[in-house]
């Protein structure tokens, strides 16, 4: 039993060290904010923009990977033209870009 009593007399960290201990957790979420969080904010204000700026006449792709061309908008329901005479309604939030951005070619790998 002495040697829980002793244990007891230990002296409790002081309030700068357990501070000192909260540092490192702080700089992971300061890491964590500026790699992944603040990117894909950007990244879903961009598409938030882009969806609200459709117009008629512009080439997309679904999130399902079907290329078309808008024939019809409203607030929610865009109206795909996938082929002469075929007409699909889909989700305006199911629209995943413009059909321009993924036609480029992907850039050369370099050997090595």
């Amino acid at each position: 039993m002495t040697g829980v009593a002793w244990a007891a007399d230990a002296a409790a960290p002081s309030g700068m060290a357990s501070l000192a201990q909260f540092v490192p957790l702080i700089l992971i979420f300061v890491v964590f904010y500026f790699l992944l969080i603040r990117p894909q904010q950007k990244k879903a204000k961009e598409h938030q923009n882009y969806l609200a700026n459709l117009k008629k006449g512009d080439k997309v792709i679904t999130g399902g990977g079907i290329h078309g061309q808008i024939a019809g908008l409203t607030d929610k329901v865009v109206t795909l033209e996938i082929a002469e005479n075929v007409r699909i309604k889909v989700s305006r939030s199911a629209i995943a870009g413009s059909a321009a951005d993924a036609e480029k070619p992907a850039p050369a790998k370099s050997g090595g």
